[in-house]
């Protein structure tokens, strides 16, 4: 994100609701107006949550920085939805069903950015909305299944207070926001493939560099994308995990050169680049095999990637069938990713039922962060010409 780049609110609407601006007569008849229609207006937004497919690990600093990182990575068609309303109240409300958690704070005295609900927070901070907005959050999946899931929340979020706030931002730079706001000012251990996945959505081979992120889109004939999504199969493995911790180590070990985690790393970003390269050549076979090795060299870079459970099931579906796999994310839980071929299929999902595992069905995705209802600002911008 540049230097100096200001998102502040300026207002919605001739509501006055930032910080340093004190609601006027008309914005106050604006909320009077919003609150007597009913039902009330809404602005919901999503970002879709990730497979990474390759590369994964290589887009934490401590490696790109000095090595250039690269991933393979697809949206696929389950959510995080951010949705907001306006309060009869000088309070910013969040609240999450995913944590069970509820935040509200009145701006009377400093905030505290803290806890499960720091990161919206922090985003709500940095558009400088100061009162009357409650913030309901909600994923399609649970959170800490290695899906991208916080760094999608950061995304949905950017992109609803931006569209509230009228500040245009483009897909590069809500992916960069949310990079700043979890890494620099929140000092999450994470990398940055799942904000650009986020944001911008579809099937793509990202690169990681010390002077920025590049997006390039893979698209691929329907009918060879098709058989891909086809052949990729999500487990639910019933345990989440704190990703920070495994790639805080992970971290740790990258700045310090450590040579068996820096070897691993290179084993993995070679797989993504091979990957790129096989895709665009139309030849899909070889993305199980690039899992399994990226499995093995994954192993190598912290303690808590696996443990006896995971190496039981991965074993089960191998032995069924599945050529290749991982555990999706950092590791230590939340979804298993496999590939195996259709005729596999039926005897490998039997086989991981009987561990206890459930599949999750799932499509591939291409519209990455957007607003998919808005009555907010139309609602607004009447109620600013009658009562203002």
């Amino acid at each position: 994100m540049p230097a100096g780049v200001d998102h502040r609110c300026g207002g919605w609407g001739g509501s006055g609701r930032c910080r340093g601006q004190r609601p006027r007569r008309g914005g106050e008849a604006l909320a009077r107006s919003v609150r007597g229609s009913g039902r009330g207006p809404v602005l919901i937004a999503r970002a879709p949550l990730r497979l990474s497919l390759a590369g994964g690990g290589t887009d934490l600093e401590a490696y790109y920085a000095k090595y250039g990182g690269a991933v393979v990575s697809t949206s696929i068609d389950k959510y995080f939805y951010v949705i907001l309303t306006f309060n009869d109240s000088n309070h910013i409300q969040v609240s999450s069903s995913d944590y069970r958690t509820f935040y509200r704070h009145s701006f009377e005295g400093p905030p505290i950015w803290d806890g499960d609900l720091s990161l919206p927070k922090v985003i709500i901070e940095h558009f400088g909305v100061w009162t009357g907005l409650s913030l309901f959050l909600a994923s399609q999946v649970p959170p800490g299944t290695g899906l991208g899931s916080s760094s999608t929340v950061a995304v949905a979020l950017i992109k609803a207070m931006s569209v509230l706030c009228n500040v245009r931002m483009n897909r590069q730079e809500v992916a960069d926001l949310a990079c700043e706001v979890e890494i620099d000012r929140l000092k999450m251990p994470i990398g940055k493939q799942d904000q650009y996945a986020a944001s911008f959505g579809g099937l793509n081979f990202i690169q990681f560099n010390p002077d920025g992120v590049v997006v390039e889109p893979l698209r691929l004939p329907d009918e060879l994308q098709a058989e891909l999504e086809s052949r990729l199969m999500l487990f639910f493995t019933g345990r989440s995990r704190d990703s920070a911790q495994i790639l805080g180590e992970q971290k740790r070990s990258s700045e310090r050169n450590r040579a068996g985690v820096i070897e691993a790393l290179h084993v993995i970003k070679s797989m993504a680049i091979a990957l790129r390269n096989d895709l665009i050549r139309g030849e899909i076979d070889s993305l199980g095999d690039y899992l399994h090795q990226s499995w093995v060299a994954k192993r190598q870079l912290a303690s808590g990637i696996t443990d006896p459970w995971i190496d039981q099931w991965y074993q089960v579906a191998r032995d069924a069938g599945a050529r290749g796999g991982k555990i999706a994310g950092a590791g230590g839980g939340g979804f298993l990713l496999l590939y195996s071929e259709r005729q596999y299929q039926d005897q490998v999902t039997e086989a991981l039922r009987a561990q206890g595992l459930n599949r999750m069905d799932f499509r591939f995705e291409s519209g990455g962060a957007m607003v998919i209802v808005n009555t907010l600002l139309r609602k607004a911008r009447v109620a600013a010409v009658t009562h203002g």
